[in-house]
């Protein structure tokens, strides 16, 4: 028999908040995590806007010796993990660390760390690399950082599908959880690609935008959006078996009721345009948890603030919702946080499972010029009291990967 899957912690670094309470007390308010480029980045005169960690102490939560032999992602990932735990209270003397897992991805892994080494070859023939060089870049280590740190002995791996790693990662816990193969894991996405290396390969596929107005810079859905904010940040999730939350009394935030990963098999970088696949990931989702696509209340939509993405998401909710997409709320975190590649569908997840909490959607900020193609309700500028009890997530890859999640409401 299946096991039910709940979420019960949470830990999240963003642009908009260096945890879950300040990213979602923002996120409702439209808080915009942009900023002007300034001088952090040499070789891009193109790239005006970023979305950063802002007033980041890593000695809040963490050892900062230990996160100094870390790549940033890395550091990010610990930080947002040790938050989860606390959240969720668990009690690690009393769990089996071997039905204990962790499924932990970024996009990119150790860019900072790449270009540093970059830079010091370029300078000398003979520069002696640290021996911490490998473990530092190499994009499995926030898994085995956190597992390390925890003593979790069950899978531990990591997912890398671009920007759909961790809902992905997410996705496969919720699995392992479902078929019992796991009671507890430690689930989500890291990232920290703010660096000359990143935004330039993102500028030479024209994929970011070039404004240099940040309050006009990630716009999804937007008729004059024309690229994505390049961010960073981690978000974690503590899921468990509902059996294993109700033995220790866990505070249940939502249910997890379906995850589908489908593919366009199309194109390295741009969607299928009809939004076949796309579909096909939201209307398993809704087979898999047994519901009609009418009683889903919110989309977190993936939302990148790029021509051709916005506009396929929107062809495809409408292929799986018929009708019901125009009462649909839909909206996009990106629009406030910028996109934060292989940790964005962790931090959407917990965008979700916050509105199933409170009944509450957060806006899809800098809206202004309606799109004739992107013509559903996209929540603009405000955010709004409503009933959420079916909350969807969407995230896209590049390489045409496609996760969706469903979170339900919590009743008890």
């Amino acid at each position: 028999m299946d096991n039910r899957v709940v979420v019960t912690g949470m830990g999240a670094i963003t642009p908009i908040g260096n945890d879950v309470l300040e990213f979602w007390k923002n996120a409702k308010e439209g808080v915009i995590g942009i900023e002007a480029i300034g001088d952090k980045i040499i070789g891009n005169d193109k790239v005006k806007v970023i979305a950063p960690i802002k007033n980041f102490d890593v000695s809040n939560r963490l050892n900062a010796k230990e996160c100094s032999r870390l790549d940033p992602y890395s550091t990010f990932a610990l930080y947002a993990a040790e938050e989860a735990i606390q959240n969720s209270k668990l009690d690690l003397e009393s769990i089996d660390r071997d039905r204990f897992g962790v499924i932990v991805g970024s996009g990119v892994g150790g860019f900072n760390t790449l270009e540093e080494v970059i830079n010091k070859l370029k300078k000398t023939d003979s520069v002696r690399l640290s021996p911490l060089t490998i473990p530092k870049l190499i994009i499995n280590m926030a898994a085995g950082n956190i597992a390390i740190k925890y003593g979790a002995r069950g899978e531990s791996k990591s997912v890398v599908t671009a920007c759909a790693t961790s809902t992905h990662s997410v996705g496969d816990a919720y699995r392992l959880l479902k078929h019992g193969y796991l009671d507890i894991c430690i689930t989500g996405g890291s990232e920290s690609a703010i660096t000359s290396l990143a935004l330039g390969g993102f500028t030479a596929l024209t994929a970011l935008n070039t404004t240099d107005n940040p309050e006009r810079a990630s716009i999804p859905f937007d008729k004059e959006r024309n690229g994505f904010v390049m961010g960073e940040g981690a978000g974690i999730l503590i899921l468990e078996t509902l059996e294993s939350a109700q033995k220790r009394g866990a505070y249940i935030y939502a249910e997890i009721v379906g995850y589908s990963s489908t593919t366009d098999a199309y194109h390295i970088t741009a969607p299928m345009p009809d939004g076949k696949m796309s579909a096909k990931a939201m209307q398993n989702v809704l087979d898999e948890a047994g519901i009609s696509y009418d009683q889903v209340d919110y989309i977190n939509a993936h939302g990148t603030s790029t021509k051709m993405n916005d506009a396929v998401e929107t062809i495809a909710i409408k292929e799986v919702f018929k009708e019901h997409a125009y009462n649909l709320k839909i909206s996009s975190t990106k629009s406030m946080t910028g996109h934060l590649l292989g940790a964005s569908g962790a931090v959407e997840a917990i965008a979700c499972v916050k509105s199933c909490e409170e009944d509450f959607i957060h806006p899809t900020a800098s809206y202004l010029v309606k799109d004739e193609e992107c013509d559903l309700n996209y929540v603009p500028n405000k955010g709004i009291k409503k009933e959420v009890n079916y909350a969807m997530s969407n995230s896209l890859g590049f390489g045409g990967h496609n996760a969706v999640l469903l979170f339900k409401k919590w009743r008890g």
